[in-house]
C-alpha cells in the first residue's frame, strides 16, 4: 500500500513538523514563540531607553543630543534592524541554515545588549545597537523561516499560527518596555540595558533546551550553498561596505542628524538588487517569478503603513513627553511607558485575530485586502490626532493617545502577521530566507523613513525645516489612506499574479 503524498510548505518540500500539540500547532511554535517573546523583551526594553538616553544631558548619564538627533538615530536604527534581516537570511540560505543562523542571532544580540550595558558614551551606543540591530534583524528573518516550515502550503492553520507568535512578540515587547523603564527610573538607565541583556540570555537558553522541536532536515538544510571561490566576493565586499561607513563617519558626511536618510537609501539599494537577484534567477520557476511581482505593490503599501507605525519610537514618545497629560491620580507617568498600552492591546487582540481568520477559513479577506485595510487604518490614527493640533502643552488627555494606539494595533494586526505569513507563502524555492527577508525589508525602509518624518515634527528641534503640528498629521494620514485605497481597488490583478496562493 502506498504512503499518502505529504502536503508541501513553501520551500516545496514537506512540512518540517506536524502535529497539534501546542494550541492546535505543532510544538516548535512554542519554542520560537518563546525564544521570540524573550528577544522583543530585550529589543524593546532597550529601544523604550533609547530616546531618553540619547536627549539626556551628559551630566545625568545621557548623550546630551538634540531630539532630532535621536530621532534620526532611532529611525536609523529601526531601519539597521531590519536591513540585517536580509544579511540573517543570505546566511542562512547561502551558509549555515535558518535554524543554525537563528542560534547565532540570538548570540550576537546578547554580545550587543552586553556591550551597550559596560561600554558608555557614543562608543558603547554605536557598538551596542550595530549588534543588536545585526542579531535582531538574523533573527526574526530565520525564525519566520522556520515556522513557515512547519505548515503546508496550503494549510489554513498558518495565518493563526503567525498570530499566536506574534502575541509572543507582544508579551515581551509589554514586559520588556515596563520592567526595564521602571528599572531605569529607580536604578539608572545602564541598569535597563543590563536586564534587557538578561532577557536574552533567558530566551536563547530556553531556546536550546527546546531545540529538538524545531532543528530538523528540513530547517537545517542549506537551500541555496555558496560555491566554491564566492566566499571572497562576498566578503570582501562587506568590508569595501564597512570601511566605506567608517571613512564617512570620520568626513563627517555621514551624522546623526542624516542618518536616517542615507539609511532610507540604503534600504531601497537593498530592495532594488533583492527583487533584481530574484527576477533574474534561472533557479526560479515561472511561477515563482509571478508570486515575486505580486509582492511588490504589498511591499510598497508595507513600507508606506510601517513609516507610520514606527513613528511610535519617535513622534509618538516626544508627542507624549511634550503635549500629553500624564498625571494618573498624582502618579505621573514616565512619557517612554506610553507606547506599552500598544503591546497590551496586541496581547489581547492577536488570539482574537487568530480566532477569527480559522473561523473565517475561506471566506476571510484575501491578502491584499488585509494590507489595504491596514493602511487605511493606520492613516486613520494619525488624523485622530487632529482634533487635539490647537491645545496646550500638557493638557492633552492620555485616552486620546491610549485610543490611537488601540488603532495602531488593529493596522498592524491587519499587516504583520499576514506578512510575515505571505512571504513564506510566496518565497521561492531557492530564495525561502531571503524572501522573509524582503517582507522585514519593508519595515527598514518604514523605520528609517519614519526617523527623517519625526524629525519634521515640529516638537523634534530638528536643524532643518518642520511641519506644523496640523500639516504633520494631516499630510500623512491622509497620504496613507490613499494609498489604501488604491491597493483594494487593484486587488484582483494582484490575486492574478499570486495565484494560487491567497
Amino acid at each position: 500500500m502506498s504512503q499518502p503524498t505529504q502536503p508541501k510548505n513553501s520551500s516545496g518540500a514537506a512540512p518540517a513538523t506536524g502535529g497539534r500539540g501546542f494550541f492546535g500547532h505543532p510544538m516548535g511554535l512554542a519554542n520560537l514563540a518563546g525564544v521570540e517573546m524573550w528577544e522583543r523583551f530585550s529589543f524593546y526594553g532597550m529601544q523604550s531607553l533609547l530616546i531618553a538616553y540619547i536627549i539626556l544631558a551628559t551630566g545625568e548619564g545621557g548623550l546630551g543630543m538634540t531630539k532630532g538627533e535621536a530621532s534620526s538615530i532611532v529611525g536609523a536604527y529601526g531601519g539597521w534592524v531590519y536591513l540585517a534581516a536580509v544579511l540573517g537570511s543570505w546566511g542562512a540560505d547561502r551558509l549555515f541554515g535558518p535554524e543554525r543562523t537563528l542560534v547565532v542571532g540570538a548570540s550576537i544580540i546578547m554580545a550587543g545588549h552586553i556591550w551597550l550595558t559596560f561600554m558608555p558614551g557614543l562608543t558603547g551606543l554605536i557598538g551596542g545597537l550595530v549588534l543588536v540591530g545585526l542579531g535582531s534583524g538574523t533573527l526574526k528573518a530565520t525564525t519566520s523561516t522556520v515556522l513557515g516550515s512547519m505548515y503546508a502550503l496550503e494549510d489554513r492553520r498558518r495565518d493563526a499560527g503567525f498570530s499566536i507568535y506574534y502575541m509572543g512578540v507582544n508579551i515581551g515587547a509589554f514586559l520588556g518596555q515596563t520592567v526595564t523603564v521602571l528599572l531605569s527610573q529607580s536604578a539608572g538607565i545602564h541598569w535597563g540595558f543590563a536586564l534587557a541583556a538578561i532577557g536574552m540570555a533567558i530566551g536563547l537558553a530556553q531556546y536550546l533546551s527546546l531545540r529538538k522541536h524545531t532543528r530538523n532536515e528540513v530547517t537545517s538544510r542549506v537551500p541555496n550553498p555558496l560555491k566554491r571561490g564566492q566566499a571572497v566576493k562576498y566578503f570582501g565586499g562587506a568590508a569595501i561596505a564597512v570601511a566605506i561607513i567608517v571613512v564617512l563617519f570620520a568626513t563627517k558626511i555621514l551624522t546623526a542628524a542624516n542618518l536616517s536618510g542615507w539609511m532610507t537609501i540604503s534600504v531601497v539599494a537593498a530592495t532594488l538588487l533583492l527583487f533584481t537577484i530574484m527576477m533574474t534567477s534561472r533557479e526560479i520557476t515561472t511561477e515563482e517569478r509571478r508570486h515575486v511581482k505580486a509582492f511588490v505593490p504589498l511591499f510598497i503599501a508595507g513600507a508606506v503603513f510601517w513609516s507610520l507605525f514606527q513613528q511610535q519610537f519617535t513622534v509618538v514618545p516626544l508627542y507624549a513627553e511634550n503635549r500629553l497629560d500624564l498625571n494618573i491620580f498624582g502618579w505621573d507617568m514616565p512619557f517612554n511607558l506610553v507606547n506599552n498600552f500598544q503591546p497590551l492591546f496586541v496581547i489581547i487582540l492577536a488570539g482574537v485575530f487568530a480566532a477569527m481568520w480559522s473561523k473565517l477559513g475561506d471566506r476571510q479577506p484575501s491578502t491584499p485586502v488585509k494590507y489595504a485595510i491596514g493602511t487605511v487604518l493606520m492613516g486613520a490614527a494619525f488624523l485622530a490626532f487632529l482634533p487635539f493640533t490647537g491645545m496646550a502643552n500638557g493638557t492633552v488627555p492620555l485616552i486620546m493617545m491610549i485610543v490611537v494606539l488601540l488603532i495602531f494595533t488593529l493596522a498592524e494586526l491587519s499587516i504583520s502577521p499576514i506578512g510575515q505569513s505571505l512571504a513564506t507563502k510566496l518565497a521561492p524555492g531557492k530564495f525561502q530566507s531571503q524572501m522573509v527577508a524582503l517582507y522585514f525589508l519593508t519595515i527598514s525602509l518604514g523605520s528609517a523613513a519614519a526617523g527623517y518624518l519625526g524629525q519634521l515634527y515640529p516638537s523634534a528641534d530638528s536643524a532643518g525645516p518642520t511641519l506644523t503640528e496640523n500639516t504633520f498629521f494631516l499630510l500623512i494620514g491622509g497620504s496613507a489612506v490613499a494609498v489604501g485605497l488604491v491597493l483594494f481597488l487593484v486587488r484582483k490583478p494582484i490575486l492574478k499574479l499570486m495565484d494560487p496562493v491567497l
